[in-house]
């Protein structure tokens, strides 16, 4: 199993060896490091979890400057913990890292090395927030005409309820908050690799903004 942390920077465009250009995500990915190997006999399953991103030990609680401690080191530039955590699964035999078969300890980095163009991927991040929204723009509701008598309905939701006494049947779709959670897209295509910039380019949009906290699963 392979997988990374990284920053979407921005969307930019590509040519094939045949000439066909293609849309693709940089994501910028800093070395990951490995915070803590949980274990089935200790934690009852098997997962890496992952530091990204460096953090200013003001800004740490007195717990994470002790989870932190064994991945960092004691070095004089060594960062005092991670903006960043988040925890992988994994299973006997899963290659970690670039260096495939071997056992990773806490403070060991991940990179992309292990990435190769052609490879598959889901990509994980949290969307967009776009606020509160109408039934046009979060559902895509057609809205009212506006002819036989109505007016200012073009954008209205209609009909919400069978009578006063029951309200709105469960699940009916309304306004409300739009954006803001969790999305993975699947299947895209890693298109290109560059370990000495820190860089991947993946296939078409993925969500969130610029800035964003990517999940990167092979």
């Amino acid at each position: 199993m392979k997988f990374i942390l990284g920053i979407k920077k921005n969307m930019t465009q590509v040519f094939d060896e045949a000439g066909n250009v293609e849309p693709v995500t940089v994501v910028s990915t800093l070395p990951n490091v490995i915070t803590q190997v949980k274990t089935k006999e200790k934690d009852g399953y098997k997962a890496i979890q992952i530091g990204f991103t460096e953090q200013k030990e003001r800004r740490l609680t007195k717990a994470q400057k002790g989870h932190f401690k064994a991945s960092t080191g004691t070095a004089a530039n060594a960062p005092a913990g991670f903006k960043f955590v988040r925890e992988f699964r994994v299973t006997d035999g899963d290659a970690i890292g670039s260096k495939e078969g071997a056992e990773k300890k806490v403070g060991d980095k991940i990179d992309i090395s292990d990435f190769k163009p052609g490879d598959i991927v889901r990509v994980s991040a949290i969307s967009k927030g776009k606020g509160f929204q109408g039934v046009v723009k979060r559902h895509g509701f057609h809205g009212g005409p506006r002819s036989h008598g109505q007016k200012h309905s073009e954008r209205e939701p209609g009909s919400i309820s069978g009578g006063l006494r029951t309200g709105p049947r469960h699940g009916m779709r309304m306004a409300g908050r739009m954006g803001g959670d969790r999305v993975t897209i699947k299947n895209l295509k890693v298109t290109e690799v560059q370990p000495e910039a820190g860089l991947i380019l993946v296939s078409g949009a993925i969500p969130g903004r610029r800035g964003t906290l990517v999940e990167i699963r092979g």
